[in-house]
């Protein structure tokens, strides 16, 4: 049976060059997905989230995202916003920096001492963040992460995932655009629903109908008194759906 996408945590910094504390923002998103939290976040390349297409943007709105930025502008956080939803968690290092009365960082391509101290201190506060996020807790006598209703399979670290950075643009999600009220909707994995919904036995009926829906809205927002509409066209799809891959 095919699974679900895993839910993970989407780290977008911001790319300002000019100022010492876009490369903290940088470099402490880098620390965090190759070693603080590898297994739970992926990168979200900015420059290439503007400028990609839909199946980009769907992934921010499927993962929870943190914003992580240099200055007050909040690029990160507003693009993301803009593009795709409101980010689930927002972190500027300027403030965070007074925050914890670190020194001013500087240099833009080899950070001062107080430079490398607000990495890691935004390292941490990502990584804090991420656990909140995915509903974990620190169980510190036996040095793991818990989550609810399961406990971690590993070590954080282990050796398949200690360099292991995911992509956004590498993640596959899988997208299908339906219409709705004459209106083109893209539906976050729409077509693993209903491969999982076949293999498991579900018939197109007005009761899958519901199921489909609540499933659907566990990866996508579904806008307030439009739950007919909805449950009418997942019926539909899946009917299509269920159909065509029955005659195979």
């Amino acid at each position: 049976m095919p699974d679900l996408p895993k839910k993970k945590v989407g780290v977008v910094s911001c790319s300002g060059e000019e100022l010492a504390e876009g490369t903290v923002t940088r470099l402490a998103a880098l620390k965090v997905l190759e070693q603080l939290r590898p297994a739970d976040t992926v990168t979200i390349c900015l420059p290439l989230f503007l400028a990609g297409g839909e199946g980009d943007r769907a992934f921010a709105r499927f993962y929870p995202t943190i914003a992580v930025d240099g200055c007050e502008l909040r690029c990160a956080a507003r693009a993301t916003e803009l593009y795709s939803s409101k980010p689930a968690a927002s972190i500027v290092v300027r403030e965070l920096i007074a925050e914890n009365d670190l020194g001013q960082p500087e240099g833009r391509r080899r950070l001062n001492q107080a430079g490398l101290q607000a990495v890691d201190a935004t390292a941490e506060r990502i990584a804090a963040l991420v656990d909140e996020l995915l509903g974990k807790y620190s169980d510190r006598q036996a040095g793991t992460f818990v989550e609810p209703q399961t406990v971690s399979a590993g070590p954080e670290n282990s050796q398949e995932t200690e360099k292991a950075v995911a992509c956004s643009c590498s993640s596959g999600i899988p997208i299908q655009n339906v219409q709705i009220g004459g209106q083109e909707v893209t539906l976050i994995a729409l077509p693993l629903i209903f491969e999982q919904f076949r293999q498991s036995g579900k018939t197109p009926s007005v009761a899958t109908a519901g199921e489909l829906l609540d499933t659907v809205k566990l990866y996508n927002s579904v806008p307030e008194n439009t739950d007919e509409q909805y449950k009418t066209i997942l019926l539909r799809e899946y009917a299509a759906f269920y159909e065509k891959e029955s005659d195979r």
